[in-house]
This record gives C-alpha cells, structure tokens and sequence, in this order.
C-alpha cells in the first residue's frame, strides 16, 4: 500500500479560494444595472421655472427643451436656433417614441418664444405628450 505524503506546498493550494464565480456574477450585476438603468437628460442651461400650484410628475420624458431669460432655445446642452426646435425634437423623439416633450421656460422668457417652440413641438408629438415644467413650491 502506498501511502501519500501532503507537502506544506500542496496545502497551501487546496486552501486558496477561487475567486472566478464571484468575479462573474459581480460583473454580471454590473451589466444588468446598466442596461436597466434610466439617464437623465439634461438642457444644459439652468432655467427659473415659474410656480404652479398644480404641478404633476411627468414620467418617461424623452426630449427636454429649455428657453432662457434671454429667450435662447437650449436641447442637449448646446444652444439651437428657434425654427431648428422641430429638426432636433424629431431626432430625439425617434429614439423614444413613447416619450414626451417637457419644455423648461424661464419665468422670464417671452411668450412668443415659448409659443414658437410649443407649435414645433405639436408638429411632432401629439398636445397630450407635452408639458410646461414648472416649480412646486
């Protein structure tokens, strides 16, 4: 019979962990949150959005348009033309389909502005899926 001798090197191997399966499901994790993750989207220009009393959440925003003090149009964070709104909605709603338009009006933006966009606006989206962000305060 044959006996087998354990050497203080071949312990030292049985009693290392693996660490592979704990690497996978942690990537794993990594990739579901994700592709589950929702972005935020930015105007990239800060606006003071009038008071409403009747303000309401809007869920599943896919294009957001701000107008600034001095009446700039602002999407994506750089600065468009007015009759260019329509052009830039049509590319961001393609993305989403499903999403709305949330225009972001300074309190001290004109309303000629806010018009201009808001009609480019119903060109593409149906009026339901539209929405003045306001403050709730």
């Amino acid at each position: 019979m044959a006996r087998s001798y354990v050497t203080p090197d071949d312990a030292e191997e049985d009693a290392a962990v693996d660490l592979t399966p704990m690497l996978d499901v942690v990537f794993i994790m990594l990739i579901f949150f994700i592709v589950t993750a929702t972005f935020i989207k930015e105007t990239g220009v800060e606006v003071n959005r009038p008071e409403a009393s009747t303000a309401e959440q809007k869920d599943n925003v896919a294009v957001l348009v701000a107008i600034n003090a001095d009446n700039s149009v602002w999407m994506d964070g750089r600065r468009i033309d007015v009759l260019s709104v329509r052009a830039n909605i049509e590319r961001l709603h393609a993305e989403n389909p499903n999403g709305g338009v949330v225009i972001q009006a300074d309190e001290l933006a004109s309303m000629k502005t806010f018009t201009q966009v808001l009609d480019q606006a119903r060109e593409v989206v149906p009026g339901s899926q539209i929405a003045l962000a306001t403050d709730d305060r």
